[in-house]
């Protein structure tokens, strides 16, 4: 349990420690090589001196020494290759343990909040809130059900009577008599007279009812 705990601290510490441990013998072997590079230039400049000056001998032992930096030039470089691949290396499988945790970590949240919600609780939720609903919409029948005297009215009832009472207003609408709106007095122009109205002609029936209106006055 422990060693599961505080393991994986300490391997990501050696990890760093040795990147870190990488870096500075990189550093160092840069140094080196720049050293031995102007070491190597310098014996190039003194064989020229000994070659103008016809020191042969000397001149050749200059070119020696200039060979055996440049091997030692190249053998730095070669390690200077190694110590990168390595930390290459390192930094990959860097990444790549710490996306294995990190997967790992996501698998056993998976897990532990699939255990703490089974499929029988969801069910049984489930059943609840529909059992509530059901009820919810029983109360609120019951409370929306007439009570009382207005229980014992018919709904059939009610309706034709108030069919009849809006047939009873549509026949006492079509018997009222239709009123008639005052005409409008119409404006003469100043300096005409008005037209005389044209005496319509009277019915059968009304000149007997006028015949008989002047007997009676006799």
């Amino acid at each position: 349990m422990f060693n599961r705990l505080f393991g994986k601290p300490k391997q990501e510490a050696n990890a760093l420690t040795t990147l870190d441990k990488l870096n500075e013998t990189l550093e160092m072997l840069e140094k080196k090589e720049k050293v031995l590079v102007k070491k190597a230039a310098a014996e190039v400049e003194k064989a020229k001196e000994f070659a103008k000056g016809r020191n042969k001998r000397a001149a050749i032992q200059c070119l020696k020494r200039k060979r055996l930096y440049e091997q030692q030039i190249e053998q730095l470089g070669n390690f200077q290759l190694r110590i990168h691949d390595q930390m290459i290396m390192l930094e990959g499988a860097k990444a790549t343990t710490e996306t294995v945790d990190a997967l790992r970590t996501g698998a056993a949240a998976m897990k532990a909040m699939q255990k703490a919600t089974n499929i029988d609780d969801v069910d049984k939720t489930m059943d609840e809130i529909n059992e509530q609903t059901e009820n919810m919409k029983q109360i609120q029948e019951a409370l929306s059900t007439p009570i009382g005297a207005a229980a014992d009215f018919d709904e059939d009832e009610l309706e034709a009577e108030l069919e009849e009472l809006e047939g009873a207003e549509l026949e006492e609408q079509l018997l009222q008599p239709a009123t008639t709106a005052p005409a409008a007095p119409v404006q003469v122009p100043a300096g005409r007279q008005p037209a005389r109205p044209i005496p319509q002609k009277r019915t059968a029936e009304e000149d007997e009812l006028a015949a008989l209106q002047a007997e009676m006055a006799l």
